[in-house]
């Protein structure tokens, strides 16, 4: 007598079908819809993994423009300050600072200010 992969089949079923509680009706209920709805559903998740980290990125940015801009500087000229001071502090951060600690951003944006400044003036 052959073999057909009893308690194997069902622990793998069983698996899948915990994978695809919360979906509606045969997405849930049956094998093969929710086979595929899962291999579906994964290639969104490794898609938009990727895509989350573009779109932190560039809500940072857009804080950090509104940012500066009440400083008088836009975005380009405030990086250029920054990294002609030397200071290696990531957009998130800055837009955290921003936000949450507007006296600590004028600091750094007054290093910013200083460094254009000097810069502007050896050019």
């Amino acid at each position: 007598m052959r073999t057909r992969k009893g308690s194997a089949r069902r622990q793998a079923k069983r698996r899948m079908f915990q994978r695809a509680e919360g979906y509606v009706g045969g997405r849930r209920r049956l094998y093969r819809t929710a086979k595929e709805n899962l291999v579906r559903a994964g290639r969104f998740a490794y898609r938009d993994r990727r895509r989350r980290r573009r779109d932190f990125r560039r809500l940072w940015i857009i804080r950090l423009n509104a940012a500066a801009r009440l400083h008088g500087l836009r975005y380009s000229q405030f990086i250029d300050g920054l990294n002609l001071a030397s200071i290696e502090i990531d957009r998130k951060q800055l837009s955290e600072m921003a936000i949450n600690d507007p006296s600590g951003f004028e600091v750094v944006v007054a290093a910013v200010k200083d460094a254009l400044s000097k810069h502007n003036k050896s050019a």
